[in-house]
């Protein structure tokens, strides 16, 4: 009878968070800033029909990055869980406290047990009465719960992300200046998105219940500054940006 091979736990531990770290950098970022009325979620998305933000309930977002299918699964893990918790208590007990550690125990379990990680990353939102009051849970995919203000960021590139809107974001902006700077932070020095980029919604402080609403594409259209003019070239013509149009694996395209 042959031995197994032996794996120090750390060696394993290292190998599933770095397959899971590489999955979730095939696919596009996403950015949740707080402004003056609300929560902002932003995401890069091509897709029209493919969701990365969706509602979990009254006052609270969900949004995700990584593999569309596993983050899908764990929307509506999250859409069942408070749907049951304000059906046996309340609509005021469902919190995204509660949910946030809800998902952290799923995924924390899957990556510990399981052979292959979620390869997503996941945020839970919920709008306060006022913006001291606002909450962000960023999850990761080993089941680490970030408590974050005033902006966060997912994504295999969340670290320019994060630096860019740094320096960009303050207290108080409007609408259209979040969305300006969020659209810049997850664009970068080298690209321009457009409004067909983008996936966007919003928790509105000022709703009486329901607080989610998703900006279609031709009020982000609208909301959006106007493009720099593009630099001519050496022969006087107008230069063109280019985007990265891959999809990411297990993703659709532009997930």
């Amino acid at each position: 009878m042959s031995m197994p091979f032996y794996v120090a736990p750390e060696q394993v531990m290292k190998d599933r968070a770095d397959y899971a770290r590489k999955g979730i950098a095939r696919g596009r970022s996403l950015a949740a800033v707080v402004y003056d009325e609300g929560i902002l979620v932003c995401a890069e998305n091509p897709s029209s029909t493919l969701r990365k933000i969706s509602e979990i309930y009254d006052r609270i977002a969900f949004a995700g990055v990584g593999k569309y299918n596993e983050f899908d699964q764990l929307r509506i893990a999250g859409v069942r869980h408070a749907d049951l918790k304000g059906f046996s208590y309340s609509r005021e007990d469902v919190d995204a406290r509660s949910l946030a550690n809800a998902y952290a125990q799923i995924l924390g379990q899957i990556f510990t047990h399981e052979m292959k990680p979620m390869e997503v990353e996941i945020l839970v939102a919920e709008i306060g009465a006022t913006p001291e009051d606002d909450e962000l849970y960023h999850i990761l995919y080993d089941g680490t719960v970030m408590d974050e203000s005033d902006y966060s960021v997912l994504g295999g590139d969340a670290d320019a992300i994060d630096d860019r809107l740094d320096e960009s974001w303050e207290p108080g902006l409007s609408l259209v200046d979040a969305l300006g700077v969020a659209a810049a932070a997850l664009a970068g020095p080298d690209r321009h998105l457009t409004a067909t980029d983008l996936e966007a919604a919003v928790l509105e402080r000022a709703s009486t219940r329901r607080a989610f609403r998703r900006i279609e594409r031709d009020e982000i259209a609208d909301l959006l500054p106007e493009p720099p003019p593009d630099d001519e070239d050496a022969d006087g013509e107008a230069g063109t940006a280019t985007t990265d149009g891959e999809a990411a694996d297990g993703e659709p395209a532009g997930s």
